[in-house]
């Protein structure tokens, strides 16, 4: 894989102000780029306010939250959802908008039906929760777009053995729902795992993050680059596009996440299951 250069960009839409306000601003970026990306859309209910109980017990978390300027990037509203505000849609509440990202050549995958509880709860959870939880976000996607998604990414990267028993229940073509710094072979599903093996703006230093993402591009590979519509599809807007422009400049091929899936079949890779690491600039551990 060295001697490769190939760059995939994955944008999780989180919150109702990511898919609102950070979808069509980053639409409108990467059209200007002729950069073509996958977007992981969560689709049931805006929990974001639910974050509050965290923030009490998770200093780590309180420390990420306020190190990214979390109130400029998901505004006050988002902080109210779910608590003191009614917790709204998020993409089920915009079938045109999940159609026009694909019709603009991007492609639409699934992230999340509640986001927020997967992200707080999920080691607490039970098999028939996850079930439940993954088949109302599916027919979910399927009113708006269609059709049946054909990739998974677990919210916060966060896994546990009961949710890779039920996701392994439904036919994905691939997974992106790690940190890992290379793909493998998810065990437990048969399916390939892509991960996302660079750092996410909010732990490379904001807007001033993109020297970092562009020098762990240097030496060449297959890389995915994780962004949120929350933060680069606003007041980091200018660090995804230096990214994009350096990654050109660097002789990345930049494709969507399903153009290293495509590459990556025939190849023989290890399986392996996850773990859970504790990353730079993350307020919880992540699955590796």
């Amino acid at each position: 894989m060295a001697g490769e250069r190939i760059l995939a960009l994955k944008i999780d839409v989180d919150t109702r102000r990511g898919m609102e306000a950070g979808v069509p601003a980053l639409l409108a970026a990467l059209s200007a780029a002729s950069v073509r990306a996958t977007f992981f859309l969560s689709f049931g209910p805006d929990n974001s306010g639910k974050a509050v109980y965290r923030l009490l017990r998770n200093p780590r978390f309180l420390a990420k939250m306020v190190r990214t300027n979390a109130p400029g990037l998901y505004g006050w509203r988002t902080a109210l959802y779910g608590t003191l505000l009614p917790a709204p849609m998020i993409a089920a509440a915009f079938p045109e908008l999940c159609r026009e990202i694909e019709a603009q050549g991007h492609e639409v995958e699934f992230h999340a039906w509640d986001h927020r509880t997967w992200q707080d709860a999920l080691p607490r959870k039970e098999e028939g929760w996850i079930r439940e939880w993954f088949d109302r976000g599916l027919a979910a996607y399927r009113d708006c777009l269609g059709h049946a998604p054909r990739a998974f990414a677990a919210p916060a990267w966060l896994l546990t053995e009961r949710a890779v028993a039920v996701l392994s229940e439904y036919p994905w073509e691939y997974l992106s729902c790690t940190r890992a710094p290379v793909p493998f072979v998810l065990a437990g599903t048969g399916k390939l795992e892509v991960p996302s093996d660079l750092p996410c703006l909010e732990e490379s230093g904001g807007a001033k993050g993109a020297g970092a993402v562009l020098s762990a591009l240097s030496t060449g590979g297959i890389h995915v680059l994780p962004a949120h519509a929350e933060a680069e599809g606003g007041i980091w807007g200018d660090a995804l596009a230096e990214i994009l422009r350096g990654a050109a400049e660097l002789g990345y091929r930049i494709v969507p996440l399903s153009g290293i899936a495509a590459a990556l079949r025939d190849r023989k890779l290890p399986e392996r299951p996850f773990r859970l690491s504790l990353l730079p600039g993350r307020g919880s551990p992540c699955a590796v």
